[in-house]
């Protein structure tokens, strides 16, 4: 029991310690550490796709600029728009664009899945491009953030404070929503699918509709992480849709480690850190961040999540697996 409370004990103390950074923190610090919890949620989304379903895809960033270009387009054509509507309006586009795009990708798997991805991704990045007069094409669209009125209160979100806040609460339940997911039978189910699908056929589970359902889920977050990029920094371009997004999302992935929850969100702190400092030193930050990435594949696969499970594995006993086997029996009985 002890060992189980151990990780609540550690979110407790993170939520108490984010609660307090804006009084610790300089506005350029707060203002990474917003960053760094928004591409968390990104790098999670990635992760229940590729570390929990087994689906490699190359095109995440088409559902991250989405979500991001519809908050900016809305909150530009329609005046007096609420945050809280923006936000909804990109959710719900991701809702239905990743109902309709896996409806058509899921009938294929392996390398015809991932190309098929980068396809939509460079489709959605022509579009972003040549419709200038909606996406603002090379230029990008800037905007304001809407302030949060309850009514009796007003929350002004042009405060980097607020709408840090803001983003540890909505982001942090997302991050939280997702893990409970993965507790579900419906995130069993898909963890078993990745470890044998014919079996999970034979168990009479409809494989493609809870593959479907996932990329839905998994698009539906990495929208709603869209829409809190392009309210962070109050301005989207194409590169929110571009192929290097989803590299980035990817190299967090690798580095993080896909065996672990909690892996990702450990690779996009690392990420976002070593970019905003590398890229102060040198303009070939990405060739530093690419031998990092083929560092990582080379002598540690599983990641920085592998390390730390390694070195807790060798000084508090046994290891936390969360692969098929454990899985297995809560799936069928359930």
């Amino acid at each position: 029991m002890k060992h189980k409370s151990i990780p609540f004990i550690i979110v407790g103390v993170l939520v108490v310690a984010g609660a307090f950074m804006p009084a610790i923190l300089k506005q350029y610090h707060l203002n990474m550490l917003t960053e760094i919890i928004i591409f968390a949620l990104f790098a999670v989304s990635y992760n229940l796709l590729l570390g929990y379903a087994g689906l490699l895809s190359f095109g995440h960033a088409m559902f991250f600029g989405l979500g991001a270009f519809m908050t900016a387009v809305s909150i530009i054509h329609i005046p007096g728009l609420a945050l809280w509507n923006a936000v909804l309006i990109g959710i719900m586009t991701n809702i239905v664009a990743g109902f309709v795009i896996g409806g058509l990708l899921l009938r294929h798997k392996g390398s015809y899945f991932a190309l098929l991805t980068l396809a939509f991704n460079a489709l959605f990045y022509a579009v972003a491009t040549k419709w200038h007069s909606v996406t603002g094409g090379d230029d990008g669209l800037s905007i304001t953030r809407p302030d949060i009125n309850l009514g009796f209160i007003s929350f002004p979100m042009s405060s980097l404070a607020n709408f840090y806040y803001l983003t540890l609460i909505v982001i942090g339940a997302a991050i939280a929503f997702c893990w409970y997911f993965t507790h579900t039978a419906m995130g069993k189910t898909v963890l078993l699918m990745r470890e044998n699908e014919e079996r999970m056929k034979f168990l009479g589970y409809n494989t493609n509709i809870s593959r479907l359902i996932l990329f839905t889920f998994t698009g539906t977050v990495a929208g709603l992480a869209g829409v809190f990029y392009t309210l962070h920094f109050q301005f989207v371009s194409i590169s929110a849709i571009s192929v290097d997004m989803t590299t980035a999302v990817l190299l967090m992935t690798f580095v993080g480690g896909t065996k672990t929850f909690w892996g990702p969100i450990l690779g996009a702190f690392v990420y976002i850190i070593l970019q905003n400092y590398l890229s102060d030193i040198t303009d070939r930050w990405p060739l530093v961040m690419g031998f990092i990435f083929v560092f990582m594949v080379l002598f540690v696969p599983g990641g920085l999540s592998e390390v730390i499970m390694n070195l807790k594995q060798r000084f508090f006993g046994k290891k936390e697996n969360n692969g098929g086997k454990s899985a297995a029996k809560e799936v069928v009985t359930s």
